[in-house]
């Protein structure tokens, strides 16, 4: 089952690739709401904040349980190596189109958006859980997130010079500090200063294609 390839922004069409739609980086709904509409499995060639935005629109569309999504990662990529999938873009693309879509831990967070690979905070100071365990009081040098068959996988790093590591896993993490915070979320800053970041477990899977 081939579906809809969507190229996002400069990057050239994949050799293969069928169906093929141009969409701009980190495409939005008037770029691509009318193709998810019309398919059960949507190839998305980009990064992982490229595939977290049409992952946002299948979530506000809801579709997550009608349309399928492949990835062709366009260079390294957290997500994809949470989901095992090729780092080849070749393999990648015959996997996406050819594999079989599996439900996947789909990690969202309290501002509307998702987390499909990595989110960090940098320098925290304040309290963060994970489910009703506590993972953080005070300082702590950095704090990852990524999606876990449970829910979500927390390592939080402690220490200037000698770094303590220690790791958490629950349905959902949740900090809040005085201090703004600026949270990476799958490669992107968001701009806008936050005291609090919640992430969880959505009430439905992603059906991710693999092989």
């Amino acid at each position: 089952m081939c579906g809809t390839t969507l190229v996002c922004g400069d990057l050239a069409d994949p050799p293969g690739a069928a169906n093929v739609v141009r969409v701009p980086a980190r495409p939005g709904k008037k770029d691509i709401d009318d193709v998810l509409l019309d398919n059960k499995r949507v190839i998305v060639v980009g990064d992982d904040a490229d595939l977290a935005a049409v992952v946002v629109r299948m979530m506000r569309r809801e579709v997550l349980g009608s349309v399928a999504v492949g990835y062709v990662p366009s260079g390294p990529s957290e997500a994809a190596a949470v989901w095992g999938l090729p780092g080849d873009p070749a393999e990648a693309l015959r996997v996406a189109t050819s594999g079989e879509p599996s439900p996947m831990t789909l990690v969202r967070d309290d501002t509307g958006g998702v987390l499909l690979g990595l989110g960090v905070l940098e320098a925290v100071d304040g309290e963060a859980y994970c489910d009703d365990e506590l993972a953080l009081r005070g300082s702590a040098r950095r704090v990852e997130v990524r999606p876990d068959p449970v829910g979500v996988a927390v390592r939080v790093t402690r220490g200037r010079f000698r770094r303590r590591t220690a790791a958490f896993r629950g349905r959902a993490f949740q900090y809040g500090g005085t201090v703004p915070i600026h949270p990476v979320v799958d490669g992107i800053r968001r701009e806008r200063p936050l005291r609090r970041w919640t992430v969880y477990r959505h009430t439905e899977d992603l059906l991710l294609v693999q092989r």
